[in-house]
């Protein structure tokens, strides 16, 4: 039978509402679009019948939700901005290439709005996964030509309506973020989702400044105009990514004050050799020097309502062990408020990893469910968020998800 796809736009029998109240324990999984991970597939994207794809791209949406309850999730997080375009009907922000391999191409369906009805209706939570500075994920003449060119009547890329905000970095075109107007314009598309959507949470990812030594990012003039008063560009870069987040949540509270707002940084703030505040860790990226983002400073000043640090190592690795890193932001939440979600590294289950081989032992199963059961015993630990969807259908992770069947939806 042919799947019946309703108008997602309809004005009449809205979506069923979001509920207020986070689960507890959260458990829930991130749902990556950026380069077609997980979802949409890039097959369906390159489907030139239309009412082909907008099929086959819900039929995979109700095959997500279907799969998370069967596992035992409650919160699916979708990546619906994953560089500066968008996978819901938007007026600031073209609509993604990701859906249909065309950039600003209209999909003919809302597909957030698809998924919020589909999730909702079947209890399920969602939270809309944003990147706040990539615009690309590469620097090539073809990626300039793309974000150069809308079809008519969709919104400009950024990379044209402001092209003063335009850096690159890490091989990516990037919004600088020491340019004043880019948190406002990053705070306005969040605000649209709060209004536009029943959301019951808006997330953002670990990539604040992600300029490396071989493509730094070049930000010496935004600096010279805009640095005065800080001792040095790294406090000063770091004020900038506090503006950020202040922004977005004093922009979402204003339009829906029960929508939790957070953010999944890198699992480590700094390591305790660098700042007695630290974790003790030897991390290579600590969120702090790297990304310029003072997580721990977020927290206790209520800049979030919730955080999911990225704690993707085993309990054996001596840089970072799992255990440290997850007690550290147990003791760094207590008394906040901030509700605590650990970040999982479901995709490195059954890997061969010279650094991590408890990830193959046993299919990853020992290691995993050592990481539950912490997560259960620190009283902090709100839940726990899993990384990537299409993870929880691969064979070679089939006992890890058979374990989560047992864990979470036979026994409750």
């Amino acid at each position: 039978m042919a799947l019946q796809v309703k108008n997602m736009d309809r004005k009449a029998d809205p979506p069923v509402p979001a509920t207020t109240a986070p689960p507890a324990p959260l458990r829930g999984v991130w749902i990556a679009s950026v380069f077609n991970l997980d979802w949409p597939s890039a097959a369906s994207a390159g489907l030139v019948d239309a009412g082909q794809r907008i099929e086959q791209q819900t039929r995979a949406l109700q095959q997500i939700v279907a799969d998370a309850v069967a596992v035992g999730l409650n919160t699916l997080v979708l990546q619906v901005k994953p560089c500066a375009d968008a996978l819901y009907r938007s007026t600031l922000l073209p609509w993604s290439p990701v859906l249909t391999g065309r950039h600003g191409a209209d999909p003919g369906y809302d597909p957030l709005r698809t998924l919020l009805d589909l999730a909702h209706a079947a209890g399920l939570h969602v939270h809309a996964w944003l990147n706040p500075y990539r615009v690309s994920t590469a620097v090539t003449g073809a990626v300039r030509e793309q974000l150069s060119q809308v079809p008519p009547g969709s919104p400009p890329s950024v990379f044209v309506s402001h092209p003063q905000w335009i850096r690159r970095a890490g091989g990516r075109y990037v919004l600088d973020p020491g340019e004043p107007g880019v948190s406002g314009w990053i705070a306005a598309i969040a605000a649209e989702l709060a209004a536009g959507y029943d959301l019951d949470g808006l997330q953002f990812d670990d990539y604040f400044y992600t300029d490396t030594v071989e493509d730094p990012l070049d930000d010496a003039a935004t600096y010279a105009r805009h640095g005065s008063g800080f001792a040095d560009k790294a406090d000063w870069r770091r004020a900038n990514t506090r503006r950020l987040v202040e922004s977005v949540h004093r922009a979402v509270k204003a339009v829906r004050p029960q929508m939790a707002f957070g953010v999944s940084p890198a699992g480590v703030w700094r390591n305790l050799r660098d700042d007695p505040r630290g974790s003790d860790t030897r991390a290579g990226a600590p969120n702090y020097d790297v990304a310029h983002a003072d997580t721990r400073q977020w927290v206790q000043q209520g800049l979030v309502d919730y955080i999911v640090p990225q704690i993707y190592w085993p309990f054996a690795l001596p840089a970072a062990r799992y255990d440290v890193v997850l007690r550290w932001w147990a003791d760094t939440v207590r008394g906040t408020g901030v509700a605590l979600y650990a970040g999982m590294a479901l995709h490195k289950v059954g890997m061969a990893l010279p650094a991590e081989p408890d990830w193959a032992v046993e299919e990853g199963v020992p290691e995993f469910a050592r990481q539950l059961e912490l997560n259960e015993a620190l009283p902090e630990v709100a839940g726990c968020l899993l990384f990537r969807q299409r993870m929880l259908g691969d064979g070679g992770r089939a006992a890890v998800r058979a374990l989560l069947v047992q864990r979470w939806k036979t026994q409750g």
